[in-house]
């Protein structure tokens, strides 16, 4: 629970960054693997991100964390793109990337079934819409554990 709060920290410290310009803070996480603690920063823009717009970030996040210092350990800073099989974290993704293909995992069964894949309709009302088969599966966005676009090839 600790890594969540530091993570949800770290987000609102730096959205500030990501007003006026047309980068966009998909995700921030904070994990500890085997090397040690991974503060890990996805953004993302039309079109994609490039090396330079993950090194310009880099930079003003460092100012920020170095500043505010809000994490006590010692950590390794990265910032990427959030890939093709990115997240769907905020409301106005669903919209965003309907008619791609996504997996929904949610917290709880719904018709039976925990994970979802099909293909994204988009949020009606706090509704998120996944045509499966044929069909509308009506998925609350309250519970959407977690979800991504998935590859076509």
């Amino acid at each position: 629970m600790a890594k969540q709060k530091t993570a949800a920290t770290v987000a609102a410290l730096i959205q500030p960054v990501f007003e006026d310009v047309e980068l966009e803070l998909v995700d921030v996480t904070f994990t500890k693997e085997r090397n040690g603690w991974y503060l890990r920063i996805f953004i993302d823009k039309p079109g994609g991100v490039d090396i330079e717009d993950c090194q310009n970030v880099s930079r003003e996040i460092e100012l920020i964390l170095d500043e505010t210092d809000p994490i006590p350990q010692s950590y390794i800073l990265e910032v990427s793109s959030p890939g093709i099989e990115r997240p769907l974290k905020k409301p106005a993704d669903y919209d965003r990337f309907s008619g791609s293909l996504a997996n929904i995992t949610t917290y709880a069964p719904l018709e039976g079934k925990k994970n979802f894949r099909g293909r994204l309709i988009g949020l009606r009302g706090s509704d998120v819409v996944l045509a499966v088969n044929g069909s509308e599966i009506i998925i609350p966005f309250e519970q959407v554990a977690g979800a991504h676009l998935e590859v076509e090839f």
